[in-house]
This record gives structure tokens, sequence and C-alpha cells, in this order.
């Protein structure tokens, strides 16, 4: 007789980037969907991992992360943001950026409380504050630019309110945070006394001239926010899964608290890795955005001919086409269908939504080599 369980997240099955993934190789169609590049990273940060690996680095790194590469990111934020950290007690290595989020959650939400998120949200952050014992209050964005509508944020707020949840560039909308809308999130947490749980992993990947905003870089918000990063978006190395968090000392330790028995570490080889790159190579975050926008560019100038309406992405390496001109049926289910009948596969962003408006926009990854990006256009002008 099987035992009885009653599912803890009973409304999440397998994520739609598992799902399309597996289609786009049942298929043989060109996989624009899971956000991943298709080219290698650079040499130097390869050849650095095997001399890693060669060297000995292959124990228990320190919980909190390698002191090198603490060191080394305590610099990058003062190189590329102007921002002054601890490395020792506001830096932590974690196994990717997912795994920092949910430790922030964890730590800081409590049974009851509410976490105010904007739709369309990426799809982590929900069951991390369900499994806290939280509740997600969805506040969608703006359209058609998906803005943030400071005062319906404002209006959601309620005495359980304990954390704002934020994500610039956003996945899934290529939309970026201006400095008045960090401003105002600042204005706001003060008035209502909330944590910050903030999304940054794209911050390099910021066009047209554009800058990155980032919590940090706001008195106010920086002794309330938890700030995360990726080195798998900024090195090209999704499947090493590592990356960052910053956060005020007190917000840091309790951040550990949970880290230290949900992972406890980041694996080494990769921390030494990337502390050496970094080391030699300072600037090269800031090579992204030029490297990124020729991709955008060249995708969407092949989709010129298409009927496909757009509007270049500000940031991440994920572009929206707008099919309204085509076909009028939902996204989820033409995503598929154009998977298997025209060879491109996508995601439809209704998935990101608590309640969907009317969208009919899917999402394409342009972090592919340029001939997977010309014939991927080739194929979606067919349509």
């Amino acid at each position: 007789m099987s035992p009885t369980l009653a599912s803890k997240l009973p409304r999440v099955g397998t994520t739609i980037f598992t799902r399309m993934s597996a289609l786009a190789a049942d298929t043989g169609a060109i996989n624009l969907s899971q956000g991943y590049p298709d080219f290698d990273p650079p040499q130097a940060l390869l050849d650095a991992l095997a001399r890693a690996v060669r060297e000995g680095h292959n124990q228990y790194a320190p919980m909190t992360g390698l002191p090198a590469l603490r060191e080394q990111l305590a610099a990058q934020l003062q190189h590329h943001r102007g921002v002054r950290v601890e490395p020792d007690a506001e830096i932590t290595v974690v196994p990717g950026a997912t795994e920092g989020i949910f430790c922030a959650v964890m730590a800081c939400v409590r049974p009851g409380d509410e976490v105010i998120v904007l739709d369309p949200c990426y799809d982590s952050y929900e069951p991390a504050i369900e499994l806290a014992g939280g509740r997600a209050v969805h506040v969608p964005l703006t359209l058609p630019d998906f803005r943030v509508d400071w005062q319906r944020v404002e209006d959601a707020i309620t005495p359980r309110t304990r954390m704002l949840m934020i994500n610039s560039p956003h996945n899934p909308t290529g939309s970026a945070l201006y400095r008045e809308d960090l401003e105002q999130l600042a204005t706001l947490a003060e008035r209502h006394d909330l944590l910050v749980c903030s999304d940054e992993v794209y911050e390099h990947l910021v066009y047209d001239a554009r800058e990155h905003h980032s919590v940090l870089q706001w008195p106010a918000l920086r002794e309330r926010a938890f700030a995360h990063f990726s080195f798998g978006k900024t090195f090209s190395v999704t499947g090493w899964k590592t990356g960052y968090c910053v956060a005020p000392p007190a917000l840091t330790a309790e951040l550990r608290k949970v880290h230290q028995f949900v992972a406890f570490v980041a694996v080494t080889p990769v921390q030494q890795a990337i502390a050496e790159f970094l080391a030699a190579e300072p600037d090269y975050p800031a090579t992204l955005a030029a490297f990124y926008q020729r991709k955008r560019d060249l995708f969407n100038d092949a989709l010129a001919a298409s009927r496909f309406t757009l509007v270049p992405s500000a940031g991440t390496y994920f572009q929206l086409l707008d099919y309204g001109a085509i076909d009028q049926r939902p996204d989820s289910e033409l995503c598929e269908r154009w998977t298997r009948e025209h060879g491109v596969a996508s995601i439809p962003v209704s998935v990101f939504y608590q309640q969907a408006p009317e969208l009919r926009l899917l999402r394409f990854c342009f972090a592919k080599s340029d001939a997977t990006l010309l014939r991927a256009a080739e194929l979606l002008c067919k349509i």
C-alpha cells in the first residue's frame, strides 16, 4: 500500500523550459526556448578550470565561497558599479542564483507573510515563497512596454507584506528598470519596511547605451536587499551552476544559515577558475553588451521580412516576437505547434503570469551562433 502524500507544490509540474527543450530534441527543431548559449566560453576560462582540477582544487571550499573569488567579486562591484562591499561579511558564493534566491526567501519569509512579485515573473520565485509558508502577491507589469506601475505596487502592500522581488534585466520580457524605478522602489521599501530580493543575473546584458541599475547602488536599498548574480550568464557557462549573493551582514548571516543546509558550498574548481579568470580579465564582463547586442540585431534584422512584430530587447538574451498579425491561438498551444511544424522552439510568455492578459508573445533566445540565428529567422519568416 502506497503512503499518503500531500504535495507541498500541487500546482507545480515539469518546467516549461524542460518541456520545450525536450520537444525541440524530439522533433529536431532549433532550440531557441531554453536560455543557454550554444557557443564556447572564453578559452582562458576553460583552461583555468582544467588547471584548477589538475592542481587539486577538488575538495570542499569554505561554505561562503573561496576567499580569492569573493575578493575578485568585491573588486568587480567596485569597478563596474562603484559599490564597496565587504567580501567576508557580504558576499556568498552559491551553486546558482536560483539557490541563492531560494535561500533568501527561506531565511526571511515566514508563514503568513506576503511577497510581491511582478508578472510575468520567473517561475522559481513563487514555489520558493510557498515552501516558506508565504503567499505570492502578483502585480502585473504594464503593457506593452512591461514597466512597473509603482502606484499599483504600493496598493498591493499590506501589513503582511514582507518582501518585494524584482528582476532586471527582466526574464522573460527583456525589459530593464530605469533609474527612477530604483528611486521609487527605495522610497516604498523604506516607507513600508520591506526587504527586497533583486534578481540581476543579466546585469551585463543591457543594450543601446543604457546602464544597469543595481539595488546595491542605492543606500536605502543596500541595507535591506539581497542582490543575486550568475556566472553562468556572464561567462556562458550555464552548466557550471555558480553564482553569488550580495547582502548586508545581517541579511547575509541569515542567508548563510539556510545555504549551509541546502547545498553547503558551490563547486570548488569552478570557483577557483572564475577567480583566476577575473583576476586576469577584469574588464571581460564589460564586453558582453556589445557582443550580445550584435546578436540581437542580427536576429531581428533577419526577421524584417517576417509577419512578426517586435521591439528590440533592452536586456537579457531574450527577444519577444508578437505573432498577433499571424494567428490568434494561445501562445502555449502555438509554440508547441510551430516547434513541430516549423522547426523553431520558443517559450510562451503567458506561463510566467498568474492570470495572463490577452498576449500573443513568444520568447526566443538569441544566445546562439550566428548560423543558428539566421537559420531560425529563415524558418520563422516562412510562417
